[in-house]
């Protein structure tokens, strides 16, 4: 009888794990696929947010940018037969309001829109005129004009009234040019010097005025002070001044600024379209919560790193448990996991990020490990794939939620993860794996 020679390994029988390893590697990357897929989707919906916006606001009012008032003064230049203006500015600004805020959906997308009591008074002095070298003759002082830039005119809900040196006039809509704006409101004023060749003149005027998102106010006051409070609890201050002081809580804002006329790069008095008086506006944006469509584009980005480490802690388990998983349930695991990103956007838009996130990873946890649970038929081993799941999805949403300290903290997260799969990886005799008996403990 001939002894038994056992077979010798085939190539594939001694790097079975390795070939099985760059299997895993194949299935990511066919992963990916779905996930740019739903990454246009995010992009979609954020194309339809848009839009939402642009018909409410279309018939609401938009983004309103109110600047002056200006004083428009027509002056005759010799060789010429039409007029050219000079712009004053006002000595002094003062502008105090009240946004009144309210939600307006489109289908399931909010708009934030607002109604607003603004209060403009001041002071203006001819005196910067001087400064034009422009003869006090030339100048048409009985048509002088009075401007006030508004983006959208559609916004307006009263019959602007002026109030200047005790008189009053009323605002008729549009401007005679577009040297400093294209839309706005102008009205007559008296303007006369004295015998010094100085006028002076105090106005007082109310607006209301409606918009959508944002409004923006231009400091041409050579000193300007802007107050304004609203019930709105989540606002933006991202233009060119920060406010001075800010009150923000869950009733409400107030924030004040002052700017001075140094802090701004255009003068008192010009003539022609020289300069853009709104180059050095502040304002507010009602901001909207939540961030979705941002924030789940962010969370999109570590899809390849959810699904490897998710992969890693399967194909480990292979080698610990010495319990083989098929190609197909790897796949079965990777679309989940994909799944995972098309139900946060979906459940986001009806709830807020974090509790939409909640809900998802949930779904996705529970799917994951109870499939687990049913093909090996462990306990132990299905809880031991939720908890890992449970503290990667809680890493993934530490770093998106934290935008400032996200590369610090996702490297630092990266590292500890490299050190506990070194750690015990170390364990397993690589050289060893195609003999049965050869898993360390």
């Amino acid at each position: 009888m001939e002894p038994y020679n056992p077979r010798p390994a085939s190539f594939f029988d001694r790097y079975a794990y390795a070939i099985k390893a760059m299997v895993i590697l194949f299935l990511m990357m066919i992963l990916l696929i779905p996930t740019v897929m739903i990454s246009n989707i995010i992009g979609e919906r954020q194309n339809y947010h848009q839009e939402a916006i642009s018909e409410v606001t279309s018939r609401w009012s938009g983004e309103q940018n109110v600047t002056g008032p200006v004083l428009a003064i027509p002056y005759v230049t010799p060789g010429t037969t039409g007029d050219t203006f000079a712009y004053l500015l006002p000595e002094q600004l003062s502008i105090n309001g009240e946004l009144m805020p309210q939600t307006l959906k489109r289908g399931i997308f909010p708009v934030a829109v607002y109604d607003s009591k603004l209060k403009l008074t001041g002071r203006f002095s001819t005196e910067p005129l001087s400064k034009l070298n422009i003869p006090a003759s030339a100048f048409r002082w009985d048509r002088a004009v009075m401007l006030i830039g508004i983006t959208d005119l559609r916004g307006i809900g009263n019959q602007v009234q002026l109030t200047w040196n005790g008189q009053q006039s009323l605002f008729n809509p549009g401007v005679m040019n577009n040297d400093l704006f294209e839309s706005g409101i102008q009205t007559p004023v008296s303007l006369q010097p004295r015998d010094t060749g100085i006028a002076t003149g105090n106005f007082v005027l109310d607006i209301g005025l409606k918009g959508s998102g944002r409004i923006k106010f231009s400091p041409v006051g050579k000193t300007t002070s802007i107050s304004i409070r609203s019930s709105w609890p989540d606002p933006s201050f991202d233009e060119a001044f920060p406010p001075q002081t800010r009150s923000v809580s869950e009733k409400g804002f107030s924030a004040t600024w002052q700017v001075q006329h140094l802090n701004r790069n255009y003068p008192q008095s010009w003539s022609g379209s020289k300069f853009n008086i709104r180059s050095a506006d502040v304002g507010i944006r009602l901001f909207m919560p939540g961030g979705t469509y941002q924030q789940s584009s962010r969370a999109i980005k570590y899809a390849i790193l959810i699904i490897g480490l998710t992969f890693f802690i399967f194909y480990f388990m292979e080698l610990s448990q010495r319990r083989a998983i098929h190609p197909l349930q790897y796949m079965l695991v990777g679309l989940a996991l994909c799944i995972f990103y098309t139900l946060l956007i979906s459940i986001s838009e009806q709830l807020n990020f974090a509790l939409a996130y909640v809900i998802s990873s949930g779904l996705t946890i529970g799917l994951i490990t109870m499939y687990v649970a049913g093909a090996y038929k462990s306990g132990r081993i299905a809880a031991a794939i939720g908890g890992s799941l449970v503290l990667l999805y809680g890493f993934i949403y530490v770093i998106i939620s934290a935008e400032d300290q996200a590369l610090l903290m996702g490297s630092l997260g990266l590292f500890i993860i490299l050190a506990v799969i070194m750690y015990f990886s170390r364990t397993i005799k690589w050289n060893k794996l195609s003999d049965k008996a050869s898993i360390a403990e």
